[in-house]
């Protein structure tokens, strides 16, 4: 007999097999001897007070042994004698619809401007040590895309664009903890995840498809308002139906689909900083208590949100046990990304802080008009630049302790931090544009209300955060996902406007593949 049941337990409690057995038995009248075995099926944490419980819904066999897998697989034909389909990069929006695509009969053919997995290590280790940036291998470009050594967090909102569970259960099939099921904010780690891309590149290859590395699209190969193939920088064609998943950062594909005359439009954005804590602070300021998360508690994480002049103020990819990254993508950029091993086990914490931007904020941002579909992401350049020449023209990045930004002075020292190429005593308030700067300070103000102990110079803010979101929109067919002029053509994921973080982009990716799957058969 299987019987289900909700459990609110103390954290050592949770934490032990033998006890969160005792504590089914005693909710359900069962004898403990008689329970063969435990799966937890959801688990969050309710630290709104000073005792701190565990809410958990566990599954109990009863006389009987659990058995299958925790989570349900899927099956992958053979599909090298199947119809050919692009995908244009092999970040979770194009690897998903790839494996997709091998579900539906398809054969993927995977294209990605970097380098695997393994490889792009070598280059983003460069970024800290030698301050030099691969433009084709870096933190946003290779294969997993920006997600890839930049967390693994897999927490999303998108439930009501497709299946969560399914694209969960596709990560486990090939690797993942089964505990990314039932956590409340499922994490993989940036430390776990290159393992599970590999695997689910050599599922493609298995399954019959091709995945060609250091492989740039050039261009779009387009007959008679159709897409029918692209043409990639080394003189390559490959022909089939396009699925363009090429991640927020890939600049020379919006500038290219412009000058093309390819409708795209401006999106909103978000810029700011990484706001790095001590964890321990965190630890205290989340669980009420002086000494943190103890034994049995995950590194605290936070989320914020306020208004400020009419635009949203927020905390943005908290990684709880973390590091700040470089993320540039180019020269003459510093930006930063934040990312946390599985274990969260580092001293620090971080967040993006980050301010809305509208289109029609362009001028206040500048001083000068730009209506164009480029005007956010060339914004988003001007500010990289800046945050660059202010850190030294390299990537060391300029700095400011947390509360002398609020006061509006120099910090004469900074704090340690998890940021490898090093920091500069910047003075954030004085440069960054008004409209970001004034809103971040009524933000931190308001944070340091809410949650005594957020407002602090122990914090550094570290500039700038700017790849939060796609700049421009690819537009495209609600019902069909292909673009609004050209058929075969399906912009995905999280560089198209449609998506914001790995299990949406996935999600994405997979309704993209459908989409293509029913069009062009």
């Amino acid at each position: 007999m299987i019987k289900e049941s909700q459990l609110r337990l103390l954290p050592e409690e949770a934490a032990n097999e033998d006890l969160l057995k005792r504590a089914f038995a005693r909710e359900t009248g069962i004898p403990a001897d008689e329970i063969k075995g435990i799966r937890l099926l959801k688990r969050s944490i309710d630290a709104r007070h000073r005792t701190i419980y565990i809410n958990v819904k566990v599954r109990g066999y009863v006389n009987e042994l659990p058995s299958g897998p925790e989570y349900h697989p899927v099956e992958y034909p053979d599909v090298s004698a199947g119809k050919n389909a692009i995908v244009v990069g092999a970040g979770p929006g194009g690897l998903f619809a790839a494996l997709r695509l091998i579900e539906l009969g398809f054969r993927p053919i995977v294209i990605e401007r970097g380098k695997n997995v393994r490889d792009r290590k070598r280059d983003i280790a460069a970024i800290s040590r030698d301050h030099r940036v691969d433009p084709e291998s870096n933190y946003s470009f290779g294969e997993g895309g920006a997600g890839a050594y930049s967390d693994g967090k897999l927490y999303t909102r998108s439930t009501k664009r497709g299946s969560v569970e399914k694209i969960l259960n596709v990560f486990c099939q090939h690797g993942a903890s089964p505990s990314i099921l039932v956590d409340a904010h499922p994490h993989i780690g940036t430390d776990k995840l290159p393992r599970i891309i590999e695997n689910m590149r050599n599922r493609i290859l298995e399954s019959g498809g091709e995945v060609h590395f250091q492989t740039r699209m050039e261009r779009l190969l387009i007959r008679n308002s159709e897409v029918i193939g692209i043409k990639t920088a080394d003189g390559r064609t490959f022909l089939g139906p396009v699925i363009l998943a090429t991640g927020h950062s890939a600049r020379d594909v919006y500038r290219y689909l412009y000058a093309a005359g390819i409708p795209i439009e401006a999106k909103g954005i978000a810029v700011g900083v990484r706001l790095e804590h001590p964890q321990l602070l965190i630890d205290r300021m989340q669980y009420h208590r002086l000494e943190g998360r103890g034994k049995y508690l995950p590194a605290a994480e936070y989320s914020f949100v306020t208004q400020s002049g009419g635009r949203g103020v927020y905390s943005f990819c908290m990684c709880p046990g973390g590091f700040v990254v470089p993320a540039a993508s180019g020269a003459k950029q510093v930006v930063v990304n934040g990312m946390s091993p599985s274990n969260r086990g580092s001293k620090w914490a971080n967040s993006g802080m980050v301010v809305e931007v509208r289109t029609e904020d362009y001028k206040a941002l500048r001083g000068e008009e730009n209506n164009t579909p480029l005007a956010l992401m060339e914004f988003q350049e001007w500010l990289e630049e800046m945050c660059w020449i202010n850190g030294g023209m390299s990537q060391v990045a300029p700095a400011q302790r947390m509360m002398d930004f609020v006061k509006g002075r120099l910090s004469s020292e900074l704090p340690v931090s998890s940021y490898a190429p090093g920091l500069l005593a910047s003075p954030l308030h004085f440069w960054l544009p008004e409209f970001i700067a004034t809103r971040l300070k009524e933000g931190f103000l308001h944070f340091g209300k809410i949650s005594k102990g957020f407002l602090t110079n122990e914090a550094v803010m570290i500039g700038v955060e700017t790849r939060t979101s796609a700049p421009v929109r690819i537009v495209r067919d609600r019902e069909t996902l292909q673009h609004i002029t050209l058929k075969g053509l399906y912009p995905c994921g999280e560089g198209a406007g449609y998506a914001g973080g790995i299990v949406s982009a996935a999600i994405d990716g997979e309704r993209c593949a459908e989409s293509l799957a029913v069009h062009c058969r």
